[in-house]
């Protein structure tokens, strides 16, 4: 079993409070049926590639997390990572995307135990093109920085933009199979329906 990335729900509470409240939706999130938009993103090693080329190569599973400073994120991501090979066996890809500028992605928590592949949206083109992108207010941002957290210097610009968390699954087609996403960052989809969705778009 992966090893999970936790911390004391209260500290967990207390560094993650962003709410609702607290940050503004810019736009809708796409839909089944909708194409996966046109968007650049980056690797690790700061090379830029095309999600659509990506997604035109093999069935895959996009997933949207906020950054590798998130405790949810992260439990998250390792909870993926049990079904990677389930993912593979049934020729599907698992991509994670997030806010984190190159430099940062290579800083994940136990990235060593992460199977596949992270990239950078840290000008968070993609969040806006899928309709996810949500703006986190200054008082918000003051109090991170207070628990050490720096959405500047994870994402490496000021636009204060995070994601909400959220599943995609798309043929290489680039048409959109499934669609998840959830306003409370604290949930997410469990790893065994994201598996069982995966195999379903196939059919």
């Amino acid at each position: 079993m992966q090893r999970m990335i936790l911390l004391p729900r209260l500290l967990a509470v207390l560094l993650l409070g962003a709410t609702l409240a607290q940050a503004q939706t810019t736009n809708t999130p796409l839909k089944v049926g909708a194409p996966i938009p046109d968007v650049t993103l980056r690797t690790a090693d700061d090379t830029a590639v095309s999600l659509r080329k990506l997604v035109s190569e093999k069935p895959t599973v996009l997933i949207f997390y906020r950054g590798g400073w998130c405790p949810y994120c992260n439990r998250h991501l390792h909870a993926l990572a049990g079904i990677e090979q389930d993912l593979v066996a049934a020729g599907v890809q698992l991509i994670a995307i997030s806010m984190d500028q190159p430099s940062q992605l290579k800083a994940t928590p136990d990235r060593e135990q992460l199977p596949y592949r992270l990239l950078s949206d840290s000008d968070a083109t993609a969040v806006k093109a899928f309709g996810l992108a949500l703006t986190v207010d200054d008082a918000t941002i003051e109090k991170y920085k207070t628990y050490k957290i720096d959405l500047e210097a994870a994402s490496g610009q000021s636009h204060h933009i995070l994601p909400h968390p959220a599943v995609y699954i798309a043929g290489t087609n680039g048409v959109i199979r499934f669609a998840y996403f959830n306003p409370d960052y604290k949930i997410r989809l469990e790893p065994a329906k994201v598996l069982e969705a995966a195999k379903a778009a196939q059919r």
